[in-house]
């Protein structure tokens, strides 16, 4: 069993920057793929970034250019740094991990950003 712990959260004005955190614990493999996921109110989960263990990263459309994903293999932590944040961007963030055992989600983190 994996846990998984997000952390970096919390509300800024448009324009603004935050730097979102997943550490994982607990039966670690072989990790095939990190990525964050959010959910906006009335909305489905969707796909935000996601970064393999060979290293092709992805992101929505909607966040190119502006947020980066990059991991810490040593320690088992992935990042995605926000910039340039709009209104649009507030949502639960939710970080996953997908392994041969299975696919883990983290507790979910809310992002606001409002002026």
């Amino acid at each position: 069993q994996v846990q998984l712990v997000e952390s970096g959260g919390g509300l800024v004005q448009p324009g603004g920057s935050l730097r979102l955190s997943c550490a994982a614990s607990g039966r670690i493999f072989s990790i095939h793929a990190m990525g964050w996921y959010r959910q906006a109110p009335g909305k489905q989960r969707e796909l935000v970034a996601r970064i393999t263990s060979g290293g092709s990263i992805n992101y929505v459309d909607s966040v190119k250019g502006r947020f980066t994903i990059s991991r810490d293999n040593a320690n088992n932590t992935v990042y995605l740094q926000m910039n340039s944040l709009k209104p649009e961007d507030t949502a639960v963030y939710y970080c996953n991990f997908v392994q041969m055992s299975g696919v883990s989600w983290g507790q979910g983190t809310q992002v606001t950003v409002s002026s």
